[in-house]
């Protein structure tokens, strides 16, 4: 019997893909597409959950073969992510017609990654406090005491690092092998590598024009393969939403999400907030926040469910210059440098939080300024270099708690609804980085406002 339910769930899976299938073939907008998919997986997920419940055979048989639709999407997307940062950053360097702006833009980029990421971490500060969360204590199950022990092991290799040494580790000493991501900061790596590639191209540029236009020429056709892949994978985005979305809401555990309900409102309530910021912003380089939002809808729907900051770097890039009218360098610049720095959710708000969470147990006054702008600090400082996958918040959350001198075990106490929080958090960390380049490119009177005004200006997987 279970076999068959089995066979019914899987079933009733690829007709809905069918359905998606013949939607795209009705030539049904990109976008309505990604919704549908999008609220398809919570209401196929719910179902699922309701009917069989948490940790059934069914379900669990059942997503061993959903789930090859949706990491299967993901990890189309990441394979593009080294070559895309590559040949993104050293095409930006290629194109750009005055050398000097290159500087201007990865000033901007980096100051607002940077800056909304200390902000960030300031109201996951005013979250705990808000929510009174500042000490608080959290059940621990046979999951999260075996997490602790994880994550015991993960604090002893990254604490034997200082701060100026884990700047120190982002430098690439075998490229390669970053290429390969074989490194939690591969990612930042690459794009060091890759300005460096281009600062060469500068030069030879002045003294040899001719050897640098073969350069470019061969820059300008390996970006315009790379983003024909990147056209090809897209294509794919609701099906691979839709299945994200049921495997999160049919594994979902709804007695932790109870448990932990005051954390995950509080967490969901201060990253709103980081995105009224960031529309703070929009606003103050004439952007309309609401025109902004309805244009990223698909990437930013896809970083809620794949929890993949780099995964969605391709659908980023090209929604800043299909749809918001970035110029093409500084969307380059601020979607790379978006996957490892200044991760507004990931990096910023949720370390923040989960200090604040334990200080009282250190004996530290949470409301004490030094606390305060110590915290804020060693946040902004380790949000250099961290990964944009899955994972990269308990990354940066050892990292600050270690600097703090503060207990690492708070992190596994919530790992339960970490799949919760985190597809918030992605969103927040993609969003940031195109804030970057949207609130850069008006500053150097780049921004193509007819293109972003343009309702028909969006992103398609025909491009």
């Amino acid at each position: 019997m279970t076999n068959l339910l089995t066979v019914i769930v899987i079933l009733l899976f690829v007709a809905v893909l069918y359905a998606f299938y013949r939607m795209q073939k009705r030539h049904a907008k990109f976008s309505t597409r990604v919704f549908t998919g999008l609220f398809g997986g919570i209401l196929f997920g719910g179902i699922l959950q309701l009917v069989f419940g948490t940790g059934n055979t069914v379900v669990e048989q059942a997503l061993e073969w959903i789930t090859i639709v949706g990491d299967g999407y993901v990890a189309l997307l990441q394979m593009l992510i080294m070559p895309l940062v590559f040949v993104s950053i050293v095409s930006a360097f290629t194109r750009m017609k005055e050398s000097s702006k290159i500087g201007k833009i990865s000033f901007s980029v980096l100051a607002t990654l940077l800056g909304t990421v200390a902000v960030a971490a300031l109201i996951g500060i005013s979250m705990v406090m808000l929510f009174n969360l500042d000490g608080a204590q959290f059940t621990e199950g046979a999951e999260e005491t075996s997490r602790i022990a994880e994550l015991s092991q993960q604090q002893s290799e990254v604490e034997d690092l200082s701060i100026p040494e884990q700047i120190l580790s982002f430098i690439p000493t075998n490229v390669f092998a970053d290429f390969a991501g074989t490194r939690d900061t591969s990612t930042i790596g690459v794009v060091i590598f890759s300005a460096f590639v281009g600062v060469a191209y500068l030069g030879v540029k002045r003294k040899s024009p001719e050897q640098a236009n073969v350069f470019s020429r061969i820059i300008e056709s390996l970006y315009s393969i790379v983003m024909r892949v990147v056209t090809l994978v897209l294509r794919l985005t609701p099906y691979g939403v839709f299945a994200l979305m049921t495997n999160v809401l049919a594994t979902s555990d709804f007695g932790a999400i109870v448990n932990l309900g005051a954390f995950i409102v509080a967490s969901y309530v201060g990253l709103i907030i980081v995105l009224l910021v960031h529309s703070l912003l929009l606003a103050s380089v004439r952007v309309n926040p609401l025109t902004y939002f309805k244009k990223t809808f698909p990437v930013l729907s896809f970083a809620f469910t794949s929890r993949s900051s780099a995964g969605a770097l391709p659908m980023n890039l090209t929604t800043q210059t299909q749809a918001l009218g970035v110029d093409e360098a500084t969307a380059n610049f601020a979607g790379s440098f978006g996957i490892s720095i200044g991760q507004n959710g990931c990096a910023g708000l949720y370390p923040a939080m989960l200090a604040t969470i334990v200080a009282p147990t250190a004996g530290i006054d949470i409301f004490d300024w030094r606390f305060i702008l110590m915290l804020v600090l060693v946040v902004t400082i380790s949000s250099f270099g961290v990964a944009g996958v899955g994972g990269g918040a308990t990354f940066a959350s050892l990292i600050v708690l270690g600097s703090m001198n503060l207990p690492v075990a708070i992190v596994g106490l919530v790992i339960s609804v970490e799949p919760i929080i985190d597809m918030a958090r992605t969103l927040v960390n993609v969003n940031d980085s195109m804030v970057a380049g949207v609130v850069t490119s008006a500053n150097l009177h780049d921004l193509d406002r007819d293109k972003l005004n343009d309702s028909s200006q969006v992103v398609t997987e025909n491009e």
